[in-house]
């Protein structure tokens, strides 16, 4: 069985069809179907399922997409090594990142990266830890800067953690606000955020004897403040969004004055068991840790 049509299977299936996968590749319809003809003599079995809307894969095929990534995150990884040759002086790095660390972080490392290897090229995406997971565990990312809540993010499986710090949780309120307990502001109209943070800002309140009312959601940590300063509502943020970015009128509280507090927020980096013997994602993972380091 060839891998390399294994992984034009993969690309077949992410396009939808076999013509779609072609213009992307930059292949003709013919080459691509002959390839894929081959790879199920091989299999012995059939791979896609065709119809009008395009092609979806069968059981095998399903299984060999599985095994897919496995094989594209390795070649990546044998491509980096090689650049290991001629020490650091090509490769590429895919990191995935969430926003207040890519406000944050991430072009702090970036730069310190590009200042000591300048040939050593950094892809970047932002995603929240599930998607940045996903990426990993796909082989489509190299590192995931992720976080949790008083500890690592759900759904790390097999990948590698790797704890940066730790950050302070804080409250954000209207100007002129004053509070001395969580609990003062069980009537308050609240602001929140991803699916992760609001389920913890939940859960913190209801430890203080109420359950919030969630009146606007929002990821951006720039909207929340603004939203905020008009005293439309109360938020918590973590540090790197403050850090990230500060509304001059809004009132921050330290959690740990009020009782119970809003706990804090484990950030890291996640990747593939034998990454960080990879070079430029070795080199990408110090540069990150040693601007974790000056921050906290």
């Amino acid at each position: 069985m060839d891998p390399r049509r294994v992984l034009l299977l993969r690309d077949v299936v992410r396009a939808g069809s076999i013509s779609a996968a072609a213009r992307d590749l930059g292949w003709t319809q013919p080459a691509v179907s002959q390839h894929l003809a081959r790879l199920e003599r091989d299999v012995g079995a059939p791979l896609l399922v065709r119809g009008p809307g395009g092609v979806t894969p069968t059981q095998a095929g399903e299984v060999l997409v599985r095994r897919a990534d496995v094989v594209a995150a390795e070649l990546h990884a044998a491509d980096e090594e090689l650049a290991a040759l001629t020490e650091l002086r090509a490769g590429r790095v895919r990191l995935v990142a969430f926003p207040s660390a890519a406000a944050t972080l991430v072009p702090v490392a970036v730069d310190a990266l590009a200042a000591a290897y300048p040939a050593v090229e950094v892809g970047f995406d932002e995603g929240e830890p599930p998607e940045a997971l996903a990426a990993v565990s796909a082989g489509d990312a190299d590192l995931a800067l992720v976080f949790g809540y008083d500890g690592p993010p759900e759904g790390v499986g097999s990948l590698v953690w790797r704890r940066l710090l730790v950050e302070p949780v804080h409250l954000v309120l209207p100007p002129g606000t004053r509070v001395a307990h969580l609990a003062d502001l069980a009537e308050a109209s609240w602001i929140g955020g991803c699916v992760r943070c609001r389920s913890h800002l939940v859960a913190c309140c209801e430890a203080a004897g109420f359950t919030p009312q969630l009146r606007h959601v929002t990821d951006d940590y720039v909207v929340v403040q603004n939203l905020v300063a008009r005293g439309l509502g109360v938020a918590v943020l973590p540090h790197s969004a403050l850090l990230a970015h500060r509304h001059p009128e809004v009132e921050v509280v330290d959690l740990p004055s009020l009782e119970p507090g809003l706990g804090e927020r484990h950030v890291g980096l996640v990747y593939r068991a034998g990454a960080e013997q990879v070079p430029a994602t070795a080199a990408l993972h110090a540069t990150i840790s040693a601007a974790a380091r000056r921050w906290t």
